[in-house]
């Protein structure tokens, strides 16, 4: 069976995959991660972080693939020993003296999509270091990928779904010649998603114009396979990867629920492709969507963000009441039945639902306004001072 292995930036993105059926769970820790710009778990936080993941029968998985100078693998070593103690599934490298620290420390080592394996006698090489899984580069086709996985003992890890970047395997210079901030360190500041202009010598000025006068022609749609989970299965992958280490809890919830359900479908005997696994894709951050490299080269590029819905801050959780499965929420915003609510926090990761009942006092209605307490069935277990979004259509 293929492994669905989702993001987590925080607690409550972690809690929304596992409650949304992945197999496991990848999460970066400050100093050594390909998000530093984002909130990022602690060393002390991974603890419990673990603990979650495998009471509930989960794997976690530590990014420590940045570029590595001395003085950020002196860092890895003053931590590994507390790593290791916690007792972390593996840790996700691209560095060889990464990888040659994990080794010592009897930690498992899978190698980064960072270190652009694109053959199998890389992987070869790579076994007799000790690495047990692989990261393949995005720039495969689908058949190169099979080819790869006949010629390999290791596991094959590929990204299935979420953001791609303009250069090969994300080893872009860009950001750190416009502001000293290095995409390798984790620290993107993504120019490549801005609209680019071409100004002359004289001054004129021209717009770098492509896809229906658009101008951001340095910033590729998203990822999204969704339609493909037979081909890319019957291919040998071991790991479907959804990428979003930046993405809330909502995000990595739906992303995850949406390739569960497709990866079910097939493994089930019966799959069969949903149209609304595509709708309920696109309601979270997305650039569009793309197959990339897998049956094509991409050339498509993307607006900043084209999801189909924003969510909007309306209240708070106040109590839940198990026995009835209801929860009592303050709100500052209007409500009604039918609407689409998201309900987060650290332990409930994120709930998403429709608006099935409405009670003020007891008594059932269709709609409140704002500055009341309401109860309203919930499906899950939620928990007080939970934040409660409602999704609306984007105009």
């Amino acid at each position: 069976m293929v492994e669905l292995l989702s993001p987590a930036r925080d607690f409550q993105a972690l809690n929304a995959a596992i409650s949304n059926s992945a197999d496991s769970v990848y999460v970066g820790i400050e100093g050594c991660n390909m998000r530093a710009n984002v909130k990022n778990f602690t060393v002390h936080d991974l603890k419990e972080a673990v603990e979650i993941c495998h009471d509930a029968d989960k794997k976690i998985y530590l990014c420590t693939n940045t570029i590595m100078k001395n003085k950020d693998i002196s860092y890895l070593k003053k931590i590994i020993p507390t790593i290791y103690h916690y007792e972390v599934d593996a840790l996700i490298v691209s560095d060889l003296g990464a990888l040659k620290i994990a080794r010592e420390n009897n930690i498992e080592a899978h190698m980064s999509i960072q270190a652009n394996v694109s053959n199998f006698e890389s992987l070869n090489l790579l076994e007799e270091l000790g690495v047990k899984r692989v990261v393949l580069s995005r720039e495969l086709s689908l058949e190169e990928i099979r080819e790869i996985k006949e010629n390999t003992n290791l596991e094959i890890e590929t990204f299935i779904h979420g953001a791609m970047c303009v250069a090969v395997s994300g080893r872009c210079f860009l950001s750190s010649h416009l502001y000293d901030k290095s995409a390798n360190c984790g620290e993107c500041l993504q120019p490549c998603r801005k609209e680019w202009k071409l100004t002359s010598e004289d001054g004129n000025e021209f717009k770098l114009l492509q896809n229906e006068n658009e101008s951001h022609i340095l910033s590729p749609k998203d990822l999204c396979t969704i339609e493909h989970i037979p081909e890319l299965i019957e291919a040998g992958i071991d790991v479907f990867k959804i990428e979003g280490r930046a993405r809330p809890a909502d995000y990595v919830a739906t992303v995850t629920k949406a390739y569960r359900e497709a990866i079910t479908s097939y493994e089930s005997g019966s799959w069969k492709f949903d149209e609304n696994w595509i709708e309920e894709l696109k309601k979270v951050f997305n650039r569009g969507f793309d197959t990339g490299f897998y049956f094509k080269t991409p050339y498509k590029t993307s607006r900043y963000n084209e999801s189909t819905h924003i969510k909007k801050d309306i209240g708070s959780v106040v109590n839940y009441y198990k026995n009835v499965s209801a929860a009592e929420i303050r709100l500052w915003d209007d409500l009604e039945v039918g609407d689409e609510i998201i309900i987060e926090g650290k332990t409930t990761g994120s709930l998403i639902q429709k608006v099935e009942s409405i009670q003020i006092d007891g008594k059932d209605i269709t709609e409140v306004q704002k500055s009341q307490n309401v109860g309203i069935k919930v499906k899950d277990k939620v928990r007080p001072n939970d934040l409660v979004y409602k999704r609306i259509q984007r105009q």
